[in-house]
């Protein structure tokens, strides 16, 4: 019922403005037909489809329509106001459920308008939150964001996920948490992954791929993900390969030691193509 009146709202506070006089962006259609069970579908509009990162055509297209697109909603004369509305009521502080690792207490808070919530640990619930970790703190615009943690069994080793401008790629840290102290390891190269400890709290199994190539972090399909193993302290160079399929390149794994630390369960998943579908 809130978002039913605050949408009303908005447009109540929105004046009707006159058909603008926008130059539409004019779409290139093809020559193209599926045939599916003995029926011809068109399809003019397919090399929309082609990868944005890879056709010159595509991106130019999307650029053309975010012009038009945005020239106009920036010349909406209530643009600021519905803005500082919205600001208003998201301007509040939130806290997440608090959880326990170890023998600590952990809650993730916002205070309104931070561009990522903060870590706190307790050491009771009664106790004051203290910070962990503050991901606003990693960049001006809040694009480095905290992407994952998962804590050692004894609570005293947290490893930490860090990404970069909504990217899927992952970089893996390890803090000692009893010292606040962010250790040496760093672990790249990780997408899509689990981290799991093992029962004697002195490292995890994770998923990740091989470096790209120069050029390629964000263009090629990712193939060949590899299962290691990484004790804490040490390079990543020194992880132990545990698992692959090299005859199957686009299958990925998930690793999950077993609550009595004696077995690690894969859970295989297969990857897509380089569609968007």
């Amino acid at each position: 019922m809130r978002c039913l009146l605050l949408s009303a709202g908005l447009l109540i506070m929105t004046p009707t403005l006159p058909a603008a006089d926008i130059d539409y962006v004019k779409t290139r259609r093809i020559d193209h037909v599926d045939t599916h069970h003995g029926t011809d579908v068109p399809d003019p509009y397919r090399w929309l489809e082609d990868d944005v990162r890879k056709s010159k055509e595509v991106a130019g297209w999307v650029k053309a329509q975010n012009k038009v697109t945005f020239g106009y909603l920036e010349s909406l004369p209530e643009r600021e106001t519905i803005r500082k509305r919205i600001e208003d009521l998201w301007n509040y502080e939130k806290f997440g459920t608090p959880f326990k690792r170890g023998g600590r207490y952990y809650v993730y808070k916002n205070n309104g308008l931070q561009n990522q919530s903060v870590l706190h640990s307790l050491d009771s619930l009664e106790a004051e939150p203290e910070v962990l970790i503050d991901p606003n703190t990693w960049s001006k615009d809040g694009t480095v964001a905290l992407a994952g943690t998962s804590f050692s069994d004894d609570g005293r080793y947290m490893a930490y996920g860090v990404a970069e401008a909504g990217s899927d790629w992952r970089t893996w840290h390890v803090m000692d948490v009893d010292s606040r102290r962010k250790l040496d390891d760093e672990l790249k190269w990780i997408k899509f992954s689990s981290i799991s400890w093992t029962n004697d709290n002195r490292g995890f199994f994770y998923s990740r791929f091989d470096e790209p190539a120069e050029g390629a972090k964000f263009q090629d399909l990712n193939l060949n993900q590899k299962v290691y193993y990484h004790r804490v302290g040490t390079p990543q160079s020194d992880d132990v390969l545990v698992y692959k399929r090299p005859d199957h390149p686009d299958w990925g794994f998930s690793a999950e030691v077993t609550e009595d630390g004696r077995y690690l369960v894969l859970t295989v998943w297969k990857g897509t193509d380089d569609k968007y579908r």
